[in-house]
């Protein structure tokens, strides 16, 4: 609990930081960026809770057995995305680049995707914990419902196109998409680690893959 804690007040710090780096506390698009996420994670927290409230709890701490490099590929993906809001702010204070406003509700749709497939994964995994691990404890099983029949890590395309691609248009930045470049990054490695994780220490997850053979992108990988 507490990382959980720890965690929080470095994100509140990052986002009450963001408008001394953009000049002022007048920054809509930083104002609109957090009310978003607040409401979307709300939305979600109470949905979940109804379908999995263990889930939730075991979600807020890190899990025995959880694998040492995927602690450290959260904790660089933890840096590289609260860059992104960091950079934003900068480039609005020095004006750096300019992104059309009609790019705003694409991000707002993107995010809307993450948050819907987000949450329809978590409340149909009751194993949709926050790190790599077999969940040995619970009987891991192949989950193969829900948005699983699709591709099999839906919450990773979900986080990478309404999570971190979404940040810079919602925060209006071109630059900031450097360091969401590198966010994405380290969720495409994750994806890759933990899915040869599954395939070697997860009874039943081969077959599954015989049966939906994309990771992320449907017809595609």
């Amino acid at each position: 609990m507490t990382l959980k804690i720890v965690g929080g007040l470095v994100v509140t710090l990052v986002f009450i930081s963001i408008f001394w780096l953009a000049g002022g506390w007048n920054w809509v698009r930083g104002w609109a960026f957090i009310g978003l996420l607040i409401v979307g994670q709300t939305i979600s927290t109470l949905y979940v809770w109804r379908k999995n409230p263990e889930l939730l709890m075991r979600r807020s701490r890190i899990g025995q057995g959880t694998k040492t490099w995927d602690l450290v590929l959260l904790a660089l993906f933890g840096i590289t995305y609260l860059a992104i809001p960091i950079v934003a702010a900068l480039d609005i204070q020095h004006h750096w680049s300019k992104m059309t406003i009609w790019l705003y509700p694409v991000g707002v749709v993107l995010y809307v995707f993450f948050m819907v497939v987000f949450t329809w994964a978590m409340s149909v995994n009751p194993h949709f914990e926050k790190t790599v691990r077999i969940q040995k404890e619970l009987n891991h099983q192949v989950i193969e419902s829900g948005p699983y029949r699709i591709v099999r890590h839906p919450g990773y395309i979900a986080a990478m196109l309404g999570l971190v691609i979404a940040t810079p248009l919602l925060l209006g930045s071109w630059w900031a998409f450097i360091p969401a470049m590198l966010a994405l990054l380290c969720l495409l490695l994750r994806t890759a680690k933990e899915d040869l994780t599954l395939r070697k220490e997860l009874s039943g997850y081969e077959a599954y893959t015989r049966k939906v053979h994309e990771r992320l992108l449907p017809g595609i990988w």
